[in-house]
């Protein structure tokens, strides 16, 4: 089906759009384009938003409905649900009749050309990244959307039949699908968002969705070393393809004499020497193991390995900012979990000054506590988690007096590393925590660390 007898086949029926962001405001103007009755409903209320765009959709004649309020009143043939609402909170409005959809399933019913999928707890947006770039390389048509790039919808009509969709996608995003990509990858899984998952049954669930709606001529790209997504992949009605740094499976891609290997149907070969990727860490090789894997057969060889010389990392992943009087220092503001935290700090051969806290969202910090104490020479904590990232410290065995410093604001932060830092050492902003007590975002948290790191003088 095409946008346009999408549009036409909902013709007449009137529409809510959950929340006035990035995702679905172009939806929104779609709508009121296509000469729809739209209802734009946000949670912020009115002095927090662009007045400007505001104005521009109320003249277009969309009814805003903002404020804490804002699900109230829901009684729309049609609500476009925003991905971060949990299901639950539109429950009234579909037990009175409301279908509830969102921007992403309805882009997977009109999106004329294959998608690749990606998803996962860690290296979503790296993988989805190197993915498509490596087919812009091989001469693909690209369109890169989901969690990052931009929506895609209502562009939906003017994609070519014969480029590739390349998607990141949340499990707020996925766990309503009912259709699957031709391609999935799952990254890895771990507990992660349980702030808004009812548990991580629910979570796991939804990432599931990925490649539950596959088919036997689709293709899975699964994690062998995660056991979450092992055990998954045993649902696979897809082929599944493995990556691994552990094991030499029977499909898909593996490290060896320092090295990705890919095996498939027609046979093993080495793909990329490790020498050549220019990312730091062992979860980036999985990063890459996993774009091999998704892009066999799409993408030659050679093209990988030149990529892979020259490509540097996506911004707010263990990204470089400067080096002043001999100290480095790395900006990783997407480290949102413990676990990204962790691959982070495996990331560095040297112990490392680490600032870290945010926001809480119900995950333990436990097993990062006694990896801290390994990988760190002297920790700042700032935020709400400040507490439980100390208490994780402190309580682990391997304890050892690990210097320990807590300040009200990111400013300080920085200040307090560059007073301490001496020349050789690395500082790391790693939050393992999402950034919502201070920032809108992750994007926002980088860019002001980025900031008052390259203030320093």
């Amino acid at each position: 089906m095409s946008l346009k007898n999408y549009l036409e086949s909902i013709r007449g029926k009137t529409i809510a759009v959950i929340g006035i962001g990035i995702s679905n405001t172009p939806l929104i103007e779609l709508l009121l384009d296509a000469g729809f009755s739209v209802t734009a409903c946000d949670k912020r209320e009115r002095n927090q938003f662009d007045p400007a765009l505001l104005a521009d959709l109320a003249g277009k004649g969309c009814r805003l409905v903002l404020g804490p309020d804002y699900l109230e009143h829901l009684n729309q043939d049609l609500i476009f649900r925003t991905p971060g609402l949990h299901p639950r909170y539109l429950e009234k409005a579909r037990q009175r009749g409301s279908q509830i959809t969102s921007e992403m399933e309805v882009f997977f019913e009109v999106c004329p050309c294959p998608i690749i999928a990606v998803t996962g707890s860690d290296g979503k947006t790296t993988t989805t990244t190197i993915i498509s770039q490596l087919l812009s390389a091989a001469g693909r048509k690209v369109y890169v959307g989901g969690n990052i790039g931009h929506p895609l919808l209502a562009e939906a009509d003017t994609m070519s039949s014969d480029g590739v969709a390349v998607l990141e996608l949340s499990s707020f995003q996925l766990m309503t699908m009912e259709r699957s990509p031709q391609i999935a990858v799952l990254t890895n899984l771990a507990p992660n968002h349980l702030d808004i998952h009812t548990d991580m049954a629910e979570y796991v669930a939804a990432k599931e969705r990925i490649f539950r709606f596959q088919t036997s001529v689709d293709k899975l790209v699964c994690n062998w070393d995660n056991d979450i997504t092992r055990e998954l992949s045993r649902k696979a009605p897809s082929k599944v393809f493995y990556f691994t740094r552990k094991a030499e499976p029977s499909l898909g891609a593996f490290l060896w004499e320092d090295a990705i290997w890919m095996r498939n149907d027609a046979g093993v070969r080495m793909v990329l020497p490790l020498s050549e990727i220019r990312l730091p860490g062992i979860h980036n090789v999985e990063n890459y193991m996993a774009a091999i894997a998704a892009v066999d057969g799409l993408v030659e060889d050679e093209a990988i390995r030149v990529f892979a010389r020259n490509f540097g990392g996506v911004e707010h992943r263990i990204e470089f900012v400067r080096e002043l009087r001999g100290v480095r220092w790395y900006n990783d503001a997407i480290a949102s979990s413990p676990s990204r935290t962790a691959a982070c700090l495996n990331s560095f051969r040297q112990k490392v000054i680490l600032l870290a806290g945010g926001k809480d969202k119900g995950v333990s910090y436990r097993d990062l506590g006694p990896l801290i104490n390994d990988h760190v020479k002297s920790l700042i904590l700032c935020g709400a988690t400040a507490k439980v990232i100390r208490e994780s410290v402190e309580q682990a065995e391997n304890y050892a007096s690990l210097p320990i410093t807590e300040v009200p604001d990111w400013a300080q932060a920085v200040q307090r590393a560059a007073a301490i830092a001496q020349s050789g050492d690395v500082v790391v902003m790693s939050p393992a925590s999402t950034s919502f007590d201070m920032f809108p975002n992750f994007m926002e948290k980088g860019k002001y660390f980025k900031e008052q790191v390259n203030a320093l003088v």
